[in-house]
């Protein structure tokens, strides 16, 4: 399913052309067909290709017990694989492809004289994700009192975390307060914790009315402190809001905060 459409295709011919050979080597060995030399193998495959697409054009055709036996093996065989094929076909046809983009960098920064961190998700496709929900999940390495070094996860609250509808653009903020595991954390703290941020984005195709889902992983060289993403939704001179998506994964630099850490 994860295959791109060449390598399905190749993936479909090389199982057809493989089960054909096999069945070409038993015909060749067997013999019981008409009109086959004695030990042509070509010839054995090209009828083995015959019965298994039923195309049947007479000129070759089975006479013996076993070779009869092989053909009603081959055709049990061409039936199952003619319907994996179709049935891996179909899926993927039928299968939503979400392309959805997040910003190549989280970012912390003052937001209303707090920290928070940042992040965009958009929708590069021109259809819409309906009831689109976002979860984070932050992931670092403890050492208990005992010793034991192991990895905790932490949900990261978000001051919103769904959207009735994601066209283009939404940013995701997790403020960063006294109930957030980010609280008093500076750069050198997060390097030591082996701190990731896991993303996860799910909502419904408005065009093929399925699931899809996106995920995302942000690591410690991936947050920016000390910097906001930059603006991509200003208006014109004639009022029509525009949405620059060239500037989606830019960011500019913010002003530190008093008490909060960020890399000189």
């Amino acid at each position: 399913m994860r295959l791109s459409w060449p390598a399905t295709v190749a993936t479909i011919a090389v199982w057809f052309l493989v089960a054909n050979a096999a069945f070409a080597a038993g015909f060749a060995t067997i013999g019981g067909v008409a009109n086959l030399p004695p030990g042509s193998f070509s010839a054995a495959f090209f009828f083995s290709v015959q019965t298994m697409g039923t195309v049947g054009y007479g000129a070759m055709y089975p006479q013996s017990f076993g070779a009869n036996m092989l053909v009603v093996a081959e055709c049990i065989v061409g039936i199952t694989l003619m319907a994996l094929a179709t049935g891996l076909v179909f899926a993927k046809f039928s299968r939503p492809t979400a392309r959805v983009v997040f910003t190549r960098q989280a970012v912390i920064s003052p937001m209303n004289g707090v920290p928070a961190l940042t992040f965009r998700v958009g929708n590069q496709r021109g259809n819409r994700i309906v009831d689109t929900q976002v979860r984070a999940v932050l992931a670092r390495t403890e050492r208990t009192i005992e010793g034991v070094t192991y990895y905790r996860l932490y949900d990261l609250k978000l001051a919103r975390d769904h959207a009735i509808s994601l066209s283009r653009s939404m940013t995701i903020i997790h403020v960063i307060d006294e109930q957030s595991p980010l609280y008093k954390q500076s750069p050198a703290d997060l390097a030591a914790q082996e701190v990731e941020i896991e993303i996860l984005a799910v909502g419904l195709d408005d065009t093929s009315m399925q699931l899809v889902h996106a995920t995302n992983t942000y690591y410690t060289n991936q947050i920016l402190w000390g910097a906001r993403h930059t603006d991509i939704l200003s208006e014109t001179d004639d009022g029509t809001m525009l949405l620059d998506l060239r500037k989606f994964h830019d960011t500019e630099a913010t002003n530190p905060i008093d008490g909060f850490p960020y890399p000189v």
